[in-house]
């Protein structure tokens, strides 16, 4: 099984290196593309493109005093780096990601217009990566944001990111959703037995995010927030040791904010469902060559390596394959989980993005599995994660 690599674009301050600063939205009025039009040298318009042009440039003006940055301080008063957050709500709660905050003994909360203010940090989610800053400052400081719905993205979609990579504040960057429904380790988060577990539903894009970026807004052309930008996957450093972007950039999805950031506000965490699984993608992570030796029957599905005792998924019968735990070997004997609630999992991605999306501890599900070739329905109560 290959393990996905995940670099999170939180700025570290290298001697001298400058802050990072990023910016965010506030809702903007679509504006629509003009019919195709030929115009003089000194017109604007060739096939069309004024009119997105004006539409990025509206919704940068129109967000910018939505987003702030975030300076990380140590016990000492050193500053340690910097990452991004924006205005959640008018009664001054911020968000950003758990990795920006989580080693900082002090935070400094800066606006566009200038003003600066001390943040206390709320509630954490090392799973999802989240975190709320509350700030107290006048009204005239706090411009929320528009929420949007991460469920209607499609890809192919045009996305922008407004985020300080590289100390470059309010930097205005554009590219398309370029995959949805990732799941990816969990940055702060170990399930028990040493193994990761995944946040859900991530969103994949193309465009730009660096260091200085995390925690910033993604957003939509309607100048709607649709996720939180995270951490980039790649190869590459500059010269100070920063990763550098490598064309593919992950953002948490705004759905996931909605159901998270309530709940930090209101007790300082978020409880999740578990099941108490490994499982191995047939889809992504396995060859047909070891699809044959399985002996499994279909190219799709989450195939279950290993269950945790006295889980969920334990108690309600579920089997794992008989893999010995000193090898790398896979073999043969697990379940192939199918379906849960009548809903497909083509990917393990599918059955963790319905359980973030749709249940709590306590709820029932109904797990479809395959055993050989017979199909098996377990009903279950999901636990709470460790």
């Amino acid at each position: 099984m290959k393990k996905k690599i995940l670099i999170p674009i939180l700025s570290i301050l290298i001697l001298s290196m400058a802050a990072c600063q990023v910016t965010s939205l506030l809702p903007t009025q679509q504006v629509a593309n003009p019919t195709p039009t030929m115009q003089s040298s000194q017109g604007v318009t060739v096939n069309g493109l004024s009119g997105e042009q004006n539409q990025f440039i509206s919704i940068y003006q129109n967000v910018n005093q939505g987003v702030v940055s975030i300076k990380i301080y140590d016990a000492t008063g050193a500053e340690l780096g910097l990452g991004s957050g924006w205005v959640y709500s008018s009664d001054g709660y911020i968000v950003t990601n758990n990795h920006v905050v989580e080693s900082a003994a002090r935070l400094e909360v800066d606006f566009t217009t200038g003003f600066k203010t001390f943040g206390k940090v709320v509630g954490t989610d090392s799973h999802a990566d989240l975190a709320v800053i509350q700030v107290t400052v006048p009204a005239s400081e706090l411009k929320p944001l528009k929420l949007g719905d991460s469920s209607s993205l499609k890809v192919g979609e045009i996305v922008i990111a407004i985020g300080n990579p590289f100390g470059l504040d309010s930097t205005m960057t554009t590219g398309i959703i370029s995959a949805l429904g990732r799941a990816l380790p969990a940055t702060a988060a170990t399930a028990p037995g040493g193994g990761y577990y995944s946040s859900s539903d991530i969103i994949q894009t193309d465009a730009a995010l660096n260091p200085g970026n995390s925690g910033g807004p993604l957003l939509n052309l309607a100048g709607e927030v649709v996720g939180v930008n995270q951490a980039i996957r790649t190869s590459g450093t500059t010269a100070t040791g920063d990763p550098t972007n490598s064309g593919i950039g992950f953002a948490i999805p705004v759905n996931i904010v909605k159901r998270v950031v309530p709940s930090l506000i209101s007790t300082g965490k978020f409880i999740y469902p578990y099941l108490g699984i490994s499982t191995l993608d047939v889809f992504d992570q396995m060859s047909l060559d070891e699809i044959t030796k399985l002996g499994l029957t279909q190219f799709t599905g989450a195939y279950v390596t290993s269950i945790t005792a006295a889980s969920p998924a334990a108690k309600a019968g579920m089997i794992a394959s008989n893999t010995d735990p000193n090898s790398a070997d896979i073999l043969p004997g697990g379940d192939l989980i199918i379906a849960i609630d009548n809903q497909p999992v083509l990917r393990f991605d599918d059955l963790i993005g319905y359980l973030y999306s749709q249940k709590s501890p306590g709820d029932k599900v109904v797990i479809t599995v395959l055993r050989g070739t017979k199909k098996v329905d377990l009903t279950l109560m999901l636990g709470t994660r460790p």
